[in-house]
């Protein structure tokens, strides 16, 4: 994938809540409140995560380990699946979390070669590790996304002022995807 898609991409999926949250912020706010304890939605994205992950590792070439493959590729599957079963109690958020992992792997993996080429690499290498950060706390606290949610959406003004920054930047995303990043 190219650095300008995956700007694009980030930054048009990072506006579509935010625009549903300045135009219907009562639906946004109770929509939100239901994400970490909603199991479909948390099934989803843990299912998400673990195809993304087992099709990182079968495309990875693991020399000392590539006899194993097979076995890590069904343990790692029946983790994921299990995990829908046994662990439902903030499902959401820690689908979420591991997703966030993986997208910032993504993120870095993108961005990296081009480093030297303009210095709004950064802007979306740090991005990558603030999600990561991110993933790694969700992972641990999950019950932190649901304050976290909590406080961002107690007031109408705090969800406005919190959606415009957000929308913002995604469209400054966008931006450097269609200009700066295009040829990368």
């Amino acid at each position: 994938m190219t650095l300008s898609l995956l700007s694009i991409l980030l930054g048009a999926g990072m506006s579509v809540p935010q625009i549903y949250a300045l135009t219907k912020p009562a639906q946004f706010t109770a929509a939100a409140r239901r994400l970490p304890r909603n199991l479909p939605v948390g099934v989803a994205l843990m299912l998400l995560a673990t195809l993304w992950f087992l099709w990182i590792v079968n495309r990875e070439p693991i020399a000392d380990f590539s006899a194993y493959k097979p076995v890590m590729m069904i343990a790692f599957g029946a983790v994921g699946l299990l995990t829908c079963i046994f662990v439902q109690d903030f499902l959401a958020v820690r689908g979420l979390a591991v997703v966030l992992l993986l997208l910032g792997k993504l993120m870095v993996d993108t961005g990296r070669p081009h480093l030297g080429q303009s210095p709004f690499v950064l802007l979306i290498q740090v991005w990558a590790y603030v999600l990561i950060v991110l993933g790694i706390w969700f992972t641990i606290t999950p019950w932190k996304l649901r304050d976290l949610i909590e406080f961002a959406t107690a007031t109408e003004n705090r969800i406005r002022v919190g959606s415009a920054v957000r929308l913002a930047f995604a469209l400054f995303i966008v931006a450097l995807g269609l200009t700066v990043f295009r040829q990368m």
